[in-house]
């Protein structure tokens, strides 16, 4: 790890223009890169540097490490902040980084590679204690008699997921034995064709869980906290669209003792930056499924419920700089929303690109926008259909709820269809506004509406 006043943004969107703005408080030079599509992107003239790396296609752009190194070595950067999706999460990447001398603004590639496998990962967790889903913590063999031994101990229903899945692609639900053949072998082939890797592994099924995240924070001395949980549960084919912290209903005791140990794994495998456990909580049980090596896109809410900026934070442990503060000072508060807003049909939530021809973001007090997006600017075809975030933040969930309605209310984007009238439905789910709903709530309500 060396000293650096650059940061070279190796993203596009919302997300570099969040990271451009934390640079920008801490007194650092940003680059940002863009492919040829994202040349008039509203962020590149607010950086310190905009530089043009390759084509529209992301493999030969945003996906094009050697691309980037040249762009980080002609800008005289001395760090790279991969966002989240792309290179965030890309061992190889890191190393590359670090073997040019520059320092990745993320955990050493060794943690990203422990917990991107996720049989290393769940044995790593096990080590330390954190809850995890039942089911072995090593890799499927090969003889089908001995698999279905494995899934009959566990009891259906259960899941075959990918060891270097991710994403919510590569896993299945077995319901019975007599499936159980049959999706292994669909299975291995996806995880083969998708990951590179044929290893799998299984786990026991559960039914009506909800999606609870814990959210670490680490320097590189060996210092490290939890900044509460969140509920990301909303989620259309594994994908989520609304996210909220604290998640509803969970006792302060539980979470704590979680949080504790996932502190505890970050310790154990030297991790550095911000990191994410992604559990399934289900009948008052923390059930570990994989770890976020990278900044969330559901960041936001925890920032606003605890009062720390999140990417500051994670620049900060990239330069060497010890935690400010320790886990007694850790208070959240109050409850934040955040709509994922997507340049997207919302009935068939097919892509919607285009120019916006006008524009009005909401306002106001406990209300912020992140994005990139401005009148005039064109949406393009190329990348995810993400374009701005809506959070809110109020001294409960109830009000909450309502300052989140008036925030959608008052948001227009002309020029493309966008998913905001899904949201301002959402906002008035009776079951959603109760709390607490499960992962299966929002397709469920899809499918009533004739939408899923």
């Amino acid at each position: 790890m060396t000293a650096f006043d650059t940061v070279l943004i190796a993203n596009r969107g919302e997300i570099a223009e969040r990271i451009r703005r934390a640079c920008a408080d801490l007194g650092l030079r940003s680059v940002a890169i863009c492919s040829t599509a994202d040349r008039d992107a509203p962020y590149g003239p607010r950086s310190d540097l905009f530089l043009c790396i390759g084509p529209a296609k992301a493999s030969k752009s945003y996906l094009n490490i050697p691309a980037i190194l040249l762009a980080a070595r002609v800008s005289g950067a001395g760090a790279i902040h991969p966002g989240y999706g792309f290179l965030s999460e890309n061992a190889g990447f890191a190393e590359a980084i670090e073997a040019e001398g520059l320092t990745f603004v993320g955990p050493p590639s060794s943690a990203i590679r422990t917990m991107g496998d996720k049989i290393a990962a769940k044995r790593a967790m096990l080590e330390a204690g954190v809850p995890c889903v039942p089911g072995p913590d090593e890799a499927l063999p090969d003889d089908p008699a001995l698999i279905a031994r494995i899934a009959d101990e566990i009891g259906y229903p259960v899941i075959v997921k990918a060891a270097g899945g991710g994403g919510g692609r590569g896993m299945r639900v077995v319901a019975t034995a007599a499936e159980l053949a049959d999706s292994v072998a669909i299975t291995r082939e996806e995880a083969r064709n998708a990951f590179g890797s044929p290893a799998l592994y299984i786990e026991k099924f559960l039914e009506h869980p909800r999606h609870v995240e814990i959210q670490v924070l680490c320097d590189a001395h060996g210092h490290a906290v939890w900044l509460g949980h969140r509920d990301c549960s909303m989620q259309r084919r594994h994908q989520k669209v609304v996210e909220e912290a604290p998640a509803p209903g969970i006792p302060a005791e539980i979470a704590a003792r979680v949080g504790a140990s996932c502190v505890e794994a970050c310790q154990r495998i030297g991790y550095r930056g911000v990191g994410t456990f992604e559990f399934l909580y289900e009948n008052g049980e923390f059930y570990f499924i994989e770890m976020n090596t990278r900044l969330q896109v559901e960041h936001p809410v925890t920032e606003m419920t605890s009062g720390t900026d999140i990417v500051v934070e994670q620049l900060r442990a990239a330069m060497g700089q010890p935690l400010g503060f320790t886990q007694d000072d850790v208070t959240c508060t109050g409850h934040a929303f955040e709509c994922r807003i997507n340049a997207e049909n919302p009935e068939t939530f097919a892509a919607s690109p285009g120019v916006i021809t006008g524009l009005h973001l909401p306002s106001g007090p406990g209300v912020r926008v992140d994005t990139h997006i401005e009148e005039g600017y064109r949406i393009s075809p190329f990348y995810d259909s993400l374009i701005a975030k809506v959070i809110v933040h109020a001294p409960d969930r109830d009000q909450a709820i309502e300052r989140m309605r008036a925030a959608l209310d008052d948001m227009r984007i002309d020029g493309i269809e966008t998913n905001l009238p899904l949201h301002r439905a959402i906002f008035r789910d009776p079951a959603f506004c109760k709390g607490g709903t499960d992962i299966h709530h929002l397709e469920h309500w899809l499918r009533t509406r004739g939408k899923a």
